[in-house]
């Protein structure tokens, strides 16, 4: 898929915002100096080459700014922060740049001994700060900020009433796999308004590789059309704030260090080195995916995904015995044109449209299978350690 980024005159600008709405703030604890980040975060620990940290304290800014100020659509005052996957903080020390009236409190979920080394002096420097030494891919992590009374202040906002005010998730994404199941599992919380979506229509902003952005945000027809872009078109708004040409070259911004081939170019799509981007979402305030609907989606989505090349009319089978039944009622010849589905598509070239017209009949079938065997370590109560 083919990304508009910003041009170089827009990175500028975005600096030179950044330096009139950023404060000097000495109190705040210094990252480390670049020349020892390869030896204070050596890139062969695991838990540090699957992640990318932000590592250049202006980059930081310029995330920041399109996270929670100025044209963003998630700005606003006051406001309460959760941020993971942290690294050693520079986002976090751009946040703390922003006076109280913009970031009222800090928490950061951050599990690695190496980046709390510089993360806790910010607790003791900042009191809007307070630093959780548990990993945002965890669901007990939610649990236990909520039981140490951290979101005490947090209000809860109906979800017709528009976008929270104050609470806001701000996250980089591991660069592996993980990363990805992390974001589809934050996307399938809000049609049920489960995790923080319970407290009204929460913006989530993410730092993220391009290959994953490019799945998120794939349209219908393209090669990068998948599962995870229906659900996310489906129940956010999804922009880029910062393309990959305002972040490039990644050895400028990121960390670690990537590894390089003999040609000079960075090994494996999902390492460290090839282009990033952030994201922010905003909850739909309609969902398409409406409350108790989430697994028929998941299972039907998933399964005739395994098929995104075939046409429905071949594919819908895969769904279960006897679901050529379902054919009918979707491509009725006496139905208006926007109320059925053309059978003879490719999966992968369904719009949401064509997808809600699908789960209508899937949901009004009466030989739909009640075993859908969903597995969402995520959202149930009794789940283990991990999301997925």
């Amino acid at each position: 898929m083919q990304t508009v980024h910003p041009s170089w005159r827009l990175a500028r600008s975005l600096c030179r915002t950044c330096r009139r709405s950023y404060s000097t703030q000495n109190h705040i604890p210094p990252l480390p100096p670049l020349s020892e980040w390869k030896t204070l975060f050596g890139s062969s620990a695991t838990i540090v080459r699957d992640r990318v940290s932000v590592k250049s304290p202006e980059t930081a800014r310029s995330i920041v700014q399109s996270f929670v100020s100025g044209q963003s659509p998630a700005a606003g005052q006051g406001k309460i922060i959760v941020e993971a996957f942290p690294g050693p903080g520079a986002l976090s020390r751009a946040l703390l740049e922003l006076p109280e009236s913009h970031v009222k409190k800090l928490i950061i979920l951050e599990d690695n001994e190496d980046y709390l080394n510089y993360l806790k002096p910010l607790e003791d420097a900042d009191s809007r700060v307070k630093v959780v030494p548990l990993s945002g891919f965890d669901w007990d992590t939610y649990s236990h900020i909520e039981e140490a009374g951290l979101l005490n202040d947090v209000q809860t906002v109906p979800w017709e009433s528009g976008l929270h005010p104050q609470l806001h998730f701000i996250s980089h994404l591991q660069h592996t796999v993980k990363g990805e199941q992390l974001v589809a599992q934050l996307y399938r919380c809000i049609p049920d308004r489960s995790w923080l979506y319970k407290y009204g229509r929460v913006p989530m902003s993410f730092v993220l590789s391009e290959w994953v952005w490019d799945r998120i945000a794939g349209k219908p027809g393209t090669t990068k059309r998948c599962k995870l872009s229906v659900i996310a078109e489906g129940t956010a708004e999804n922009k880029l704030s910062l393309g990959s040409g305002s972040l490039l070259p990644y050895d400028s911004h990121f960390h670690p260090s990537p590894a390089r081939t003999a040609a000079g170019r960075p090994v494996g799509l999902r390492k460290p080195g090839h282009p990033m981007v952030t994201m922010n979402v905003v909850p739909h305030a309609e969902q398409i995916i409406t409350k108790g609907m989430l697994d028929k989606w998941d299972y039907c989505l998933r399964r005739l995904f395994v098929l995104k090349s075939t046409p429905l009319k071949r594919a819908i089978s895969s769904l279960a015995p006897g679901a050529q039944s379902l054919l009918k009622p979707i491509w009725d010849p006496s139905l208006p044109r926007d109320e059925r589905v053309d059978i003879n598509k490719p999966v992968r070239d369904f719009t949401l449209a064509d997808w809600t017209i699908l789960m209508r009949a899937f949901d009004e079938w009466p030989f739909a299978p009640e075993d859908l065997m969903i597995s969402d370590a995520f959202t149930r109560q009794n789940a283990v350690r991990v999301v997925m």
